[in-house]
């Protein structure tokens, strides 16, 4: 049996979706299309920290996303490389039609160089040189990239290059790149990368960025723009505000600055990141039988912070077996705390022993023999 214990907060919090680390693309169906009018063909608003969709337009429609493929060639490279490891320019990537950061037959570069390039001045010919150094080829990069779209649960993505320019079997869908952004921003050098707005390298070499919303929207902090003629203008961006991260995407926009700052304006006033637990706001003491002390408490070590919508409560049940026989470890997970939502259960906390239980010499007291019995 279990002991419960509820507690009632009135914390304005609402629902939020548990998730995995790698995959944690939680779509919903078309949204609030009707209170964001947008130019977008498609578009996806995501929250971060729990990959739930907040708004969507034609969002599982696999459509070309032009450069902003770029996030999966950075997120490549940065998982396999070292920033300071120098790339020698592969003569394919010279003359790669397109953005380009003018890289010469030979001329050597750290892989941060190359990636400031892609990123900010939107390179194809950095993209080239990239895929060269990684995996010694455009389809051989391709496949990597690939991997990871599976590995993250993309089943409507599909990459043939790495910088974006037009090609048959080279697409994704607005909730997908959402995902992947999302996930790409969790690495702080990638994160770093897409913040920036102008990088200089030891050479001398200048890279702008061209995602305008770094000066236009208050928060934002990337992520990247992309163009072709058959997939029209594409934007990721993601801001940030009070410790609530947002991903916008939009494909085939015709408006896509005023389009994205739509869709981050709802997400800031209808979302807040909120704390539901402090360390050491909850905890429970359990009986422990044969142990040198009667009880043992457990206790939350990590705070728990998490998106929600404004205007909803909390519930929060803690939940414990009856009693545990000696002995007993600190840091021991012992018992939960599960936070509620509209009656769905949107977190789970684990509460930790917070001090060793012995094995106590002797015989059992007369709570011990109890609390055995009882629990037979």
């Amino acid at each position: 049996m279990k002991l419960t214990l509820k507690i009632y907060s009135l914390l304005f919090l609402s629902f939020i979706v548990l998730h995995s680390a790698d995959c944690y693309l939680n779509v919903c169906a078309d949204t609030g299309t009707k209170e964001l009018n947008i130019s977008a063909e498609s578009a996806s608003l995501m929250l971060c920290d729990s990959g739930e969709v907040i708004f969507s337009k034609n969002a599982d429609i696999p459509l070309p996303m032009a450069s902003t493929t770029k996030i999966m060639t950075a997120i490549v490279a940065l998982e396999v490389c070292d920033l300071d490891k120098l790339v020698t320019v592969h003569a394919d990537a010279v003359g790669t039609e397109g953005s380009s950061a003018y890289l010469m037959l030979g001329e050597s570069l750290t892989m941060r160089d190359l990636l400031y390039a892609l990123m900010l001045q939107s390179a194809n010919d950095a993209a080239v040189a990239i895929a060269y150094d990684v995996a010694g080829g455009i389809d051989e990069f391709a496949e990597l990239m690939n991997a990871k779209a599976e590995k993250l649960g993309l089943v409507s993505t599909h990459f043939t290059n790495p910088h974006g320019l037009d090609s048959d079997g080279h697409f994704t869908t607005a909730n997908e790149l959402a995902c992947l952004a999302s996930y790409a921003m969790l690495n702080s050098s990638f994160r770093e990368i897409v913040s920036t707005d102008r990088y200089v390298t030891e050479g001398g070499r200048v890279f702008v960025n061209h995602n305008k919303l770094l000066g236009l929207y208050d928060g934002a902090v990337g992520i990247k723009t992309g163009f072709t003629k058959k997939s029209g203008r594409c934007l990721v961006s993601a801001a940030e505000r009070d410790g609530l991260l947002a991903v916008a995407v939009t494909l085939d926009a015709a408006d896509d600055w005023n389009d994205h700052k739509k869709m981050l304006d709802y997400c800031f006033m209808n979302y807040e990141a909120a704390t539901l637990a402090e360390i050491g706001q909850y905890a429970v003491d359990i009986p422990c039988i044969g142990g040198n002390k009667s009880t043992v408490r457990c206790s939350n070590t990590e705070a728990l912070s998490l998106t929600m919508s404004k205007g909803s409560e909390v519930s929060v049940t803690i939940e414990a077996d009856r009693y545990f026989p000696a002995p007993v470890k600190a840091g021991d997970a012992l018992a939960t705390a599960k936070f509620y939502s509209e009656g769905e259960l949107v977190a789970v906390l684990p509460l930790y022993a917070e001090t060793d239980v012995t094995v106590k010499e002797g015989k059992l007291s007369l709570l011990d023999r109890i609390l055995r019995f009882i629990g037979r």
